[in-house]
């Protein structure tokens, strides 16, 4: 086990570019990761990194050995999961990531039910709208939203949805409520600053289709700031529903033009939906991400797959 130990902490030295930084993740000391690499240069007779007072840098032989050594560690990490499959109840630690609006409700509750039952989980959770990726960032899977990218990924689908057009009462009194999309470059336009999110806005009714390039009047990186401006009276927003019919339902926002619904330029509607690095989900994994389903479902956040093209 010391080896192990050892190899975790050549690993984190890698990816973290300091012992400093390694250590904090490791929860030791910097000198205790210090020691560790130097029983594992020791043991394998050979330096694996050049370090200065300011550059941490792999070697020849650190280049070759350290694939080597974070396949021993996912070996080791896949035994434990195997191990922990076999048990009663899941436990350790999961670490993903989740764009920001899922923080506002359906996931804390998700996460307070799950603990709850399983008291031997933990969760690390990185809201951000930003794309993260499993094996860079380091996580156990990615939740995402919008539209699945073409990838080497492993999808896991959750919930489907609809976009459609949303502004607070405060707004609609002052400015007005548009009669159809086309109207939109009359009104102030609350944008997601994302880069993954379309910039087209292509809107379906029945038959008829409408695509707009508009000009935001307001831009936010955030899919919480870009809801809270609506809520606020600042604009128009594009926005899921399975996020604004709730407030909708409680007077805070009212749908705008509700016989269309915004699409990609394909024509799909978006999907709630994670991403993993292998097919080999760990058991804890999957049993969060089938109770968040769940919950959505509960929730009447899911659509029946009738409802779908």
């Amino acid at each position: 086990m010391r080896t192990l130990w050892n190899l975790r902490v050549f690993c984190a030295v890698v990816e973290e570019k300091s012992f400093v930084a390694a250590a904090r993740r490791l929860g030791t000391s910097p000198s205790s990761a210090t020691r560790a690499l130097q029983a594992l240069e020791d043991e394998l007779g050979t330096m694996l990194l050049a370090r200065s007072s300011k550059l941490v840098e792999l070697t020849m032989a650190g280049e070759a050995y350290y694939p080597l050594a974070r396949q021993m560690l996912d070996l080791q990490r896949q035994a434990e999961e195997e191990l922990s499959q076999q048990a009663s109840s899941p436990r350790g630690l999961l670490r993903f990531s989740a764009p920001e609006s899922l923080g506002r409700e359906i996931l804390p509750r998700t996460l307070a039910k799950l603990a709850e039952a399983h008291p031997g989980l933990r969760f690390e959770v990185l809201y951000s709208d930003a794309i993260l990726e499993p094996i860079r960032d380091k996580l156990d899977f990615s939740i995402r939203g919008a539209f699945p990218a073409a990838s080497e990924l492993i999808g896991y689908p959750l919930w489907r949805y609809r976009r459609h057009l949303y502004a607070s009462p405060e707004y609609i009194a002052r400015h007005g409520a548009p009669s159809h999309p086309r109207e939109l470059p009359q009104h102030r336009v609350l944008m997601h600053s994302a880069p993954r999110v379309l910039k087209a806005w292509n809107f379906v009714c029945g038959d008829e289709t409408v695509s707009l390039n508009l000009n935001a009047w307001h831009r936010s990186n955030s899919g919480n700031g870009v809801l809270d401006a609506a809520r606020g009276g600042l604009g128009i927003a594009r926005l899921g529903d399975w996020l604004a019919e709730p407030l909708a339902a409680r007077g805070e926002l009212i749908r705008l033009c509700p016989a269309f619904r915004i699409v990609s330029s394909q024509g799909d509607d978006p999907q709630m939906h994670a991403v993993f690095a292998s097919r080999n989900m760990p058991r804890k994994a999957r049993l969060l991400l089938e109770a968040l389903r769940a919950e959505a479902t509960a929730a009447g956040l899911s659509r029946p797959p009738s409802f779908w093209k």
